[in-house]
C-alpha cells in the first residue's frame, strides 16, 4: 500500500514520545464538525498537524456517521 512505510515511521516517532490521545471534539452532525474544524484551523495558536488525529467513523443504518478530533498530549 503506497505511503505505508512513511506512516509507520511517523507513528514510531510519535510513539517514542510518551503520552496519550485526548478527545477534543466528538459529534454526529456534519455541519457542526465542519464549523469546528474551520474554527480550529483558523486559530493562530493551532497545534502542530502531526499532533492532531481526525477519525471519521462510518455509519450504517443502525449507527450514524460520527466525527472525532483528538490531540496528542505528551506525558
Amino acid at each position: 500500500m503506497p505511503g505505508q512505510r512513511k506512516r509507520k515511521r511517523q507513528r514510531q516517532r510519535r510513539d517514542e514520545r510518551a503520552g496519550h490521545w485526548e478527545v477534543v471534539f466528538h459529534t454526529q452532525d456534519e455541519a457542526e464538525w465542519l464549523a469546528f474544524k474551520h474554527r480550529f484551523t483558523s486559530e493562530q495558536e493551532a497545534p502542530d498537524p502531526s499532533m492532531i488525529r481526525i477519525d471519521i467513523f462510518c455509519g450504517r443504518l443502525a449507527q450514524p456517521t460520527s466525527y472525532q478530533m483528538s490531540l496528542f498530549v505528551p506525558a
